[in-house]
């Protein structure tokens, strides 16, 4: 059996480590917001036989010098521009760029996204990540009322919460790294991988406790809470690195392969599911281990 809470020190430093730098990468570079977030046009454009290739497409429009510019194919040879841009000038350009090498092909439509329903948008994304987190908190401590000591119930909804918040920080501070050296953008895709990271995270965490609850219902009054939590960590740890393991090669395929549209997605969700896996066998589970040996000392 590995002495897994004997590490507690380290993984606590290593955490607060990396959450301290994601800190100061988002206070300093911040995130490159995509045009979900920043307003700009979207564009469909269908073409009369197959659709060019996404490079070909933006070596045309390369003289444009378009900021935050995706293209995604859909249905019936067509393909969808987005750029950080409202100014008709600039997408007339656009399509005059992609007539004269693809003379047949046609705009479809032409839809703005100011930056009020942007704002707007952001403002939700965030309140949407917050009530989260509270559900979440909630849930479980009301989901374990029934091991009320030797630690509160309360304080596995926090537990888990501050894994949460150590897995979304951690991966929002990369894309702050990546968005500042490398251009990458964020927009509702990166909130939703945000959100699909807080449901895998805490589905792992609820599994280590769920099994810490039955072995402190069914544990001597011999053994210390600590043993039961490193004990409950043994009988889980296996099928916690297979289940991610299997989700993070399945992501790293889609990373590789699955082309541009869903690229930045897969990543967020790399990211966020090998830390969600190392905060639950690490950090949660330790930081009950910790709020009992505080409650011990106390006079």
């Amino acid at each position: 059996m590995y002495n897994i809470i004997s590490k507690t020190k380290y993984a606590y430093i290593f955490s607060i480590t990396l959450t301290a730098l994601s800190v100061v990468s988002l206070f300093v570079w911040g995130l490159k917001y995509g045009i979900d977030f920043t307003g700009g046009t979207l564009m469909e454009v269908q073409f009369q036989n197959n659709i060019p290739a996404n490079q070909e497409i933006e070596s045309t429009l390369k003289e444009l010098d378009l900021k935050s510019l995706t293209i995604q194919p859909t249905q019936n040879n067509s393909i969808l521009l987005r750029y950080a841009s409202e100014d008709d000038t600039i997408n007339q350009n656009v399509f005059k760029k992609i007539s004269e090498k693809y003379p047949a092909s046609k705009e479809l439509r032409v839809d703005y996204a100011n930056a009020s329903v942007s704002n707007e948008l952001k403002s939700k994304s965030l309140m949407a990540i917050f009530w989260a987190i509270i559900g979440i908190m909630a849930y479980i401590a009301w989901a374990f009322r029934k091991v009320s000591r030797p630690v509160p119930s309360w304080k596995y909804g926090v537990g888990a919460v501050v894994a949460l918040v150590h897995d979304v920080l951690i991966t929002t501070g990369v894309f702050s790294v990546l968005g500042h050296f490398y251009g990458i953008e964020v927009g509702v895709p990166f909130v939703a991988a945000l959100l699909t990271i807080l449901g895998f995270s805490v589905h792992d965490t609820i599994v280590v406790y769920d099994r810490t609850r039955e072995n402190l219902l069914r544990s001597s009054a011999k053994e210390i809470f600590p043993d039961i939590v490193n004990r409950s960590l043994n009988e889980t740890l296996v099928r916690s690195i297979n289940t991610s393991l299997t989700v993070l090669i399945t992501l790293l395929a889609v990373f590789i392969f699955g082309g541009e549209s869903i690229r930045d997605f897969s990543l967020a969700l790399l990211v966020g599911i090998f830390f969600g896996t190392y905060s639950s066998i690490f950090i949660a589970s330790a930081l009950l281990v910790t709020s009992y040996k505080l409650q011990v000392k106390r006079p």
